[in-house]
């Protein structure tokens, strides 16, 4: 029997919360323990042992950043931000402030539930939303420490990957979605899809935005 998970959920829109509670409620999984407008709301700090996962709305997390970092840093409890379209460019923020998940609200029920279980498992969940903002926030930081110098030259992981595969993390890399992937090699998106689960599932990895930082950190793709 699996273990349930206890989450407490902030958002200032009660509708959105409403909804929430009863995707989570309708799973025998989760148990929402606490759930509010604001970040008052939550538990007292001696109390977080028994909350497992907080859903909080992306701009109550930038408004209490500082709690936030405590919460992490001295709890087991995971963080996971809700941001709408449009609040993608959030995302580089509110991993430097050490969140656990950046989930959309308007993804799909599924999606939303497998996130969750992933972050409970101990993984970081990024929605493939906001990849393209994260790789592009990377992307920068890396030419700022170039600071004019010569071009860190790449190296293909053929080593380690088949080809096919190399060139799909090249282009995961540069935010194509599996139908542009697709377009692009001339191939179908069943046959991407195949290729990329069989991708991450070599680099062990849960999705693409974890795919994409390890082949930077290791020169695999040019920026």
């Amino acid at each position: 029997m699996q273990e349930i998970i206890q989450v407490a959920l902030i958002d200032r829109h009660q509708l959105f919360r409403e909804g929430i509670k009863l995707i989570l409620e309708a799973n025998e999984l989760f148990h929402i323990v606490a759930e509010g407008e604001q970040y008052g709301t939550l538990p007292e700090a001696s109390s977080f042992i028994d909350v497992d996962i907080i859903l909080m709305d992306v701009n109550i997390l930038m408004e209490n950043k500082e709690k936030i970092k405590e919460i992490i840093e001295h709890q087991d409890t995971k963080i996971i931000v809700l941001a709408n379209q449009g609040e993608e460019s959030i995302v580089t923020e509110a991993i430097k402030i050490g969140v656990h998940g950046f989930l959309m609200k308007e993804m799909d029920k599924l999606s939303f539930v497998q996130a969750i279980q992933i972050v409970k498992d101990g993984d970081a969940y990024i929605h493939p939303n906001a990849t393209h903002n994260l790789v592009e926030d990377y992307r920068k930081l890396i030419s700022e420490e170039k600071n004019g110098k010569v071009e860190a030259s790449f190296e293909r992981p053929y080593h380690l990957y088949t080809k096919r595969e190399c060139e799909i993390l090249q282009l995961l890399t540069d935010g194509q979605t599996n139908r542009k992937i697709a377009e692009t090699l001339s191939i179908s998106e069943k046959t991407v899809k195949n290729h990329v689960s069989s991708l991450f599932k070599k680099m062990q990895v849960n999705d693409r935005t974890q795919a994409v930082v390890t082949a930077i950190r290791n020169n695999w793709v040019q920026l």
